[in-house]
């Protein structure tokens, strides 16, 4: 891992515009769902009917209290989207690790030993990516029930084959590599080549596509709360606000408009900061760019 950390693109990284703007939308929301019962100045889930449907507080009628509104019940949207930030930062760092670590450890096995054990996976996840990610996301989610734990678990066994598909390829390319035949002269064991010469090449490309997954994670959570099938009724989630917001679209159009917005700038910021990272850390990409 050292020869990861001391190469140059691990130091072109904070360089990056990509990864400055990325980092900074993604340092913003997970602050924000860190510090959400300190930031947000009421409670997510209690309702004020005299001061339902109220416009963000610099339109008429707003009031100062409610920085962004009110949504039909009353509830400050502000203390929404912070506690929905919640939701989706703990469902973006569970899911994609999660996913990460099973694709991952699959990825370098099938790629080094290869043969039957690699046969083998990759029937397993040509039979996955048969079904389209979202469709078994909710078979999965109806047969494990509701939950936001239950949603990330879906995600895991989901997304996981993003990882394989991408870094077994990798891992083939680096196995071919003249260090890993040295490695192999030198009497080292499987476990042994694959953590300290194969691992270290193929973390660049590992980190970029967790980056990456969280914004998925992130949208498909929102699906799923936005028809019902993530948080509990009591739990703030963007989802959750967008479908609550529907029915009062063309009264108070921004409380549709601002959970949309959350949800755009974090998939943004997480889309930015893995494209930043494949460009510093892909040394092939570096070059392209250097001419």
């Amino acid at each position: 891992m050292a020869r990861f950390f001391a190469s140059p693109g691990a130091g072109r990284v904070l360089t990056s515009p990509h990864v400055i703007a990325g980092g900074l939308i993604v340092a913003a929301v997970f602050l924000c769902a860190l510090f959400a019962p300190w930031l947000a100045p009421h409670d997510p889930e209690d309702q004020n009917l005299i001061v339902r449907l109220l416009p963000p507080a610099w339109m008429a009628g707003g009031d100062p209290a409610y920085l962004f509104g009110t949504d039909g019940l009353g509830r400050c949207v502000l203390s929404r989207l912070l506690y929905g930030a919640r939701v989706a930062s703990y469902v973006a760092i569970v899911a994609s690790f999660g996913a990460m670590l099973l694709g991952g450890v699959l990825a370098h096995i099938a790629g080094y030993f290869g043969g039957r054990t690699d046969w083998l996976i990759g029937r397993m996840v040509d039979v996955l990516m048969s079904f389209p990610p979202v469709i078994l996301s909710l078979i999965l989610i109806t047969a494990l029930g509701v939950g936001v734990n239950k949603v990330a678990l879906a995600i895991v066994l989901v997304d996981w084959t993003r990882f394989y598909r991408v870094l077994r390829s990798e891992v083939l390319t680096v196995v071919q590599r003249d260090y890993v035949a040295a490695a192999r002269l030198l009497g080292y064991s499987s476990s042994q080549i694959i953590w300290r010469e194969v691992l270290p090449a193929t973390t660049p490309l590992l980190i970029t596509l967790l980056s990456l997954e969280m914004g998925i994670a992130v949208v498909v959570e929102t699906i799923l709360s936005f028809i019902g099938l993530s948080v509990e009724a009591n739990v703030s989630a963007w989802g959750v606000m967008i479908a609550d917001a529907r029915n009062y679209v063309h009264q108070t159009a921004w409380n549709l408009v601002l959970p949309i917005l959350a949800v755009f700038l974090t998939v943004l910021g997480f889309n930015l900061l893995g494209d930043g990272l494949r460009r510093t850390l892909d040394p092939r990409l570096a070059l392209r760019v250097g001419r």
